[in-house]
């Protein structure tokens, strides 16, 4: 049994550690707050221009122009998969879902590539950049602050990296994987094929907007040339939103968790620390009873 000091010490260490848990809750509840705000505000709008760009794409079937975004490659040699983390630990299972998820997708799709060195790691978020550059991983952390002050034109740059990469042939395939939040309590992992852009098969939006008849101003070349850089750019940058309100969220149910096992782990301490006690007592009170009796049997 441990001696009454070490208890107390336990004691003061998981009182201590529990007022840090219970802060930390109230801080990322705040910061939830206004990350939650800022994805939902952005779910309708990127809605509706992927729905825009799912229009005119339909439209314009059967002419000449071509989306350079669209390009299937014939043979997939260069791949960059782009793995949004976040900066600091403390939110449970939100870092390490990508990292499975990631090495998922290498593993499952990009076997051949990985064995010859070409997937590239683009990590946004210092904790990818971390767990995959300890493990040999080609990681460019070009782009790693992006949580820090986040905002549209750092995460541009991030999007501008890829799209000018897939553009250049220096890779033939970019992959997003991020935390889509749901909830405080749950968040998805979703993997997805940022480039090329690829229309999904069978759809009654495309097949209802082939038959209506658009007019184009200024002309069908200025609209694709600026409508779908700007839609990829956006969907990049919802993807870095949803995984900034995920963290937060994660942190948040973390520590609430780690606040209730803290408080479990004091009551038993507590009755550990009265168990303890009174058998220091009860030891006290015998030693005296047996000095006693030795004192009235030698008079």
């Amino acid at each position: 049994m441990a001696s009454l000091k070490e208890v107390r010490n336990r004691i003061t260490s998981v009182t201590s550690t529990q007022q840090i848990t219970k802060a930390m809750k109230m801080v990322a509840a705040a910061k939830l707050r206004r990350a939650q705000d800022n994805i939902i505000q952005m779910r309708p709008y990127a809605k509706k221009l992927n729905g825009i760009l799912a229009n005119v794409n339909a439209a314009m079937e059967g002419s000449d122009l071509e989306n350079e975004f669209g390009q299937v490659r014939e043979e997939v040699k260069k791949v960059l998969v782009v793995v949004v983390t976040s900066d600091r630990g403390l939110c449970g299972a939100f870092n390490s879902s990508i990292f499975k998820a990631a090495k998922a997708v290498i593993a499952e799709k990009y076997a051949t590539q990985e064995k010859a060195g070409n997937v590239e790691l683009l990590c946004v978020g210092s904790k990818g950049v971390d767990h995959f550059g300890r493990r040999g991983y080609n990681v460019n952390d070009s782009y790693v602050n992006a949580f820090k002050e986040l905002s549209f034109d750092y995460v541009r740059g991030a999007a501008e990296f890829a799209m000018e990469g897939f553009l250049a042939g220096d890779y033939d395939a970019v992959e997003l994987i991020y935390n889509e939040f749901k909830n405080v309590a749950t968040q998805v992992v979703c993997t997805e094929q940022f480039l090329p852009v690829v229309e999904e098969k069978g759809s009654e939006k495309k097949k209802a907007s082939v038959d209506t008849d658009y007019i184009f101003e200024p002309s069908k070349e200025y609209i694709v040339k600026e409508l779908i850089p700007k839609s990829l750019k956006i969907q990049f940058y919802k993807a870095v939103l949803e995984s900034n309100a995920s963290e937060h969220g994660a942190r948040m149910t973390a520590m609430d968790k780690a606040t209730d096992n803290a408080g479990e782990l004091l009551k038993d301490l507590r009755l550990e620390y009265n168990r303890s006690r009174q058998a220091a007592i009860t030891n006290e009170i015998l030693e005296i009873v047996g000095g006693a009796e030795a004192l009235a049997a030698e008079g």
